[in-house]
């Protein structure tokens, strides 16, 4: 599969990560708060994030989120691919700007949307105190997945392994559309009001005016 998309959202841009993106990814990065959960807390300083980056950059698999503006918003990444059987996604960040919106639930379906074109199933590597990226993932349907052979990149005792198969994320993208159907049909179909008339009134020579 192409690891280095262009992928493109509402308001959203995932384009290759480039040498002369150091800088403003790294702007984007230096939130200490942003990497409090995560096991590589230190990424915001300026020598983890460079360790950080050209692994990125020698991955030949990561992308640059932007926002329609230009403005680098985080990261993510194809890894780990395996031909047609799978492959990984992570390494994602984002600004705290855009937590709790639909940044993150959009870069991942337009990942994910590209990567089932040509692998049955995804994975994801998650620190276990990084609850919030959990609860993301449960959100579409992952399964908790145990290897036969622990990763030493991604030790059992830091690292949770999720995988979603290809046909579950169809189902839960026609389950998607159904219901966005289903609301375009009811927005379209309004029951018109009842408008309550008032009785006339009479006046004096009792002739009747409406109001």
């Amino acid at each position: 599969m192409d690891r280095q998309p262009t992928l493109s959202g509402e308001g959203l841009v995932l384009r290759p990560l480039e040498v002369a993106d150091r800088a403003a990814l790294f702007e984007a990065a230096s939130d200490p708060l942003i990497w409090a959960q995560h096991p590589a807390k230190d990424r915001w300083q300026p020598e983890p994030f460079e360790a950080f980056f050209d692994a990125a950059l020698a991955s030949r698999g990561a992308l640059l989120i932007q926002d329609g503006a230009g403005l680098a918003l985080g990261t993510s990444r194809y890894y780990d691919d395996d031909g047609s059987r799978s492959v990984a996604i992570g390494y994602t960040f984002l600004r705290r700007s855009h937590w709790g919106g639909g940044t993150n639930a959009q870069v991942k379906a337009l990942m994910l949307d590209h990567a089932f074109k040509s692998v049955e199933e995804v994975r994801f590597h998650v620190g276990r105190d990084n609850l919030r990226s959990q609860r993301a993932l449960a959100k579409l349907g992952v399964e908790l997945l145990t290897l036969p052979e622990p990763d030493p990149r991604f030790p059992p005792e830091t690292y949770c392994i999720f995988r979603l198969p290809r046909a579950r994320w169809r189902e839960r993208v026609l389950s998607k559309r159904k219901v966005n159907r289903a609301k375009t049909l009811f927005l379209g179909h309004t029951p018109k009001l009842i408008t309550l008339m008032t009785p006339p009134r009479r006046n004096q020579q009792g002739e009747n005016h409406g109001d």
